[in-house]
């Protein structure tokens, strides 16, 4: 029998730990276990109804057929007018690009632009697919660790130590998966003036979670926050979070007219066209009632509160207060080299999340898969009911190690 065997670029990816850990919490549940799965990120709201009835209304009127490889015109006007609306960004409708899912407008942007070699920085804690996604085009990730005392942020002097004559992108994620740290535009200038002294390197914000600031705090994009740094910036975003619409798989990015070209290149050779009907609800959900997000906002900062209120209530254990996202990155420190009441050790911040799976019932991420040790995430996007009942079953299992 003929061995298959894996390309270069595939031997050089894992599968993504998010996705892992949520599949074993599955089927833990198939096999008769109570599990509590706090390991995704995925708002548990409903698509908002005037979106899902622009849907059907797109298929009813027979808009099935392929779309423009960079999106129906109707959506890159509606994503040019949200960022001039919205962030004080203006762009032409052909500056931007609709793609599958927010991952997709990252791998077009690297896949365009990157040579095997070349070099990524990448701020840790980072979310699980940028390291991968670098990986897969032979370039290198530079992981830049940051500090808990630091608001787990880059600050300019690790990013000017980061910097070499190979870098080409520096990816920030604001606010940040897994630890809801949030950029304001006074740590986004000292960033850029770094970069003015670096005048090939771009920078990719990652501003998926755009409306989930807590606290009054203003969001603020790098190409807006420091003008110079537009010409070199791809500003990307998409309706799953903010809509709760993750499963239409719609991201979409503007940037300059070159690298949009580039990566509607990459694109019509990959996928093509987003599903038309998915690029409606998209339209809908970007030029509709916007009420939601609010409303979605003020619940999940009062999950927020109870969870790190319920975190920090136990013996041992550290976490900090996000100030984005929807979810907390509390350290497990204190309970590395203690034991299971089966007699299970915990050594690293993996052995700490398994144990809380398999013998806990409460599927958690370990920090090591989004390159920081010894931490772990914990995603608050599931009902006050489900939090509660998995803080408590944390709480025991934390006190029941020895």
């Amino acid at each position: 029998m003929t061995q298959f065997r894996k390309s270069t670029a595939l031997s050089r990816i894992q599968p993504a730990a998010t996705i892992a850990i949520t599949q074993k919490a599955r089927d833990l549940r198939g096999q008769g276990h109570d599990i509590i799965s706090l390991s995704i990120g995925e708002p548990d709201f409903d698509t908002p109804d005037h979106v899902k009835t622009a849907a059907a209304e797109a298929v009813a009127r027979g808009e099935t057929k392929y779309t423009p490889i960079p999106g129906i015109p109707q959506l890159r006007e509606a994503i040019a007018e949200k960022f001039k609306r919205e962030n004080g960004l203006d762009y032409a409708p052909s500056q931007t690009i609709v793609s599958t899912g927010g991952k997709q407008v990252i791998a077009n942007a690297l896949l365009a632009t990157l040579d095997p070699g070349d070099e990524v920085i990448v701020p840790a804690p980072y979310w699980v697919s940028y390291t991968q996604q670098v990986e897969m085009t032979g370039a290198v990730p530079v992981v830049v660790p940051t500090r808990e005392e630091d608001g787990f942020l880059l600050t300019p002097a690790a990013l000017e130590a980061a910097l070499t004559g190979k870098t080409r992108w520096l990816i920030l994620n604001s606010p940040s998966n897994p630890s809801g740290a949030v950029y304001s535009a006074d740590d986004l200038r000292g960033l850029a003036e770094v970069l003015e002294r670096h005048p090939d390197v771009w920078v990719l914000s990652d501003d998926m979670y755009e409306h989930l600031i807590y606290g009054g705090v203003p969001f603020a994009t790098m190409a807006a926050a420091a003008p110079a740094m537009k010409d070199r910036t791809l500003t990307m975003n998409g309706v799953s979070k903010a809509y709760a619409m993750t499963g239409w798989r719609i991201g979409y990015a503007a940037g300059p007219q070159a690298l949009i070209d580039a990566m509607g290149l990459v694109q019509g050779q990959l996928t093509s066209g987003a599903a038309r009907p998915c690029q409606w609800a998209a339209h809908a959900a970007l030029t509709g009632p916007q009420e939601a997000i609010a409303r979605q906002r003020e619940v999940f900062q009062g999950r927020r509160d109870l969870v790190v209120r319920r975190l920090n209530a136990i013996p041992g254990m550290t976490c900090p207060t996000p100030p984005g996202a929807f979810y907390v990155f509390p350290s497990c420190e204190a309970f590395l080299g203690k034991t299971t009441p089966k007699g299970r050790r915990i050594g690293t911040d993996e052995d700490f999340v398994m144990a809380l799976l398999e013998e806990g019932g409460v599927a958690c991420v370990h920090g090591a898969a989004f390159g920081q040790r010894p931490f772990f995430r914990v995603s608050y996007a599931a009902s006050e009911a489900e939090l509660t009942e998995a803080m408590n079953r944390i709480e025991t299992f934390c006190e029941a190690l020895i």
